[in-house]
């Protein structure tokens, strides 16, 4: 089987699917998208007409797979080496789905939010929401702090798609609500998935675009 995926560097769903196929060590080809250049614009959307990053194209079926945990769901039926990011056990999967969905919702969400803001210009800011943002991100941190662990991952022992999920949102969540003493679990999970070959390999290979990140 052969891949390619359409990303941005700094996009976290990206981030996401990166670290599930450098995981699973499966060879793609990577396709960093210029949504300000109108020829590769047009080219994208042809591809993803919502215009939504990341796009896993598995080329020996001419099929594109969007949204990250579907794209890490689809690695993981049809790459041996992949399996292992959503464990077969029923109630495991479901677990390790669930957490998948938290950190999607709950942290991504509102860190989205929040640097979407900076992003806008003052007469278009929205202080409420991003107030709500902050609380919303509070409050998972709380959560996170009651079912991660002193050692492990996001769901027993194994590496998985909650991991995938957690990396880059907690990462960024970092930078723009930044964590306390109040969450020690959490910052230590924060520090594992910085050391985890994968994601630092991520973490790397977006350092020279991370200037362009506002906060």
């Amino acid at each position: 089987m052969s891949f390619r995926l359409y990303y941005h560097p700094l996009a976290s769903y990206c981030w996401k699917v990166l670290i599930a196929l450098y995981e699973a060590e499966v060879f793609f080809d990577k396709h960093l998208v210029d949504l300000g250049d109108p020829r590769e614009r047009a080219e994208f959307l042809k591809i993803a007409p919502l215009g939504k990053f990341p796009v896993l194209v598995d080329t020996a079926r001419d099929r594109p797979v969007f949204e990250s945990s579907i794209v890490i769901e689809y690695l993981a039926q049809s790459v041996p080496s992949a399996a292992r990011l959503l464990p077969s056990p029923p109630e495991r999967a479901l677990d390790v789905r669930a957490r998948d969905r938290f950190f999607d919702l709950y942290v991504m969400e509102p860190m989205a939010k929040i640097v979407e803001d900076r992003l806008r210009s003052e007469p278009e800011r929205d202080p409420r929401g991003v107030a709500n943002a902050h609380a919303r991100l509070e409050t998972a941190y709380a959560i996170a702090e009651q079912f991660l662990r002193d050692s492990g991952w996001a769901v027993g022992n194994d590496f998985t798609l909650a991991d995938c999920a957690a990396a880059p949102a907690l990462f960024y969540a970092n930078k723009v609500h930044p964590l306390t003493p109040a969450s020690p679990r959490t910052r230590t999970y924060c520090e594992r998935l910085a050391k985890r070959p994968s994601f630092a390999r991520v973490l790397a290979e977006a350092e020279p675009f991370m200037g362009m990140f506002p906060g």
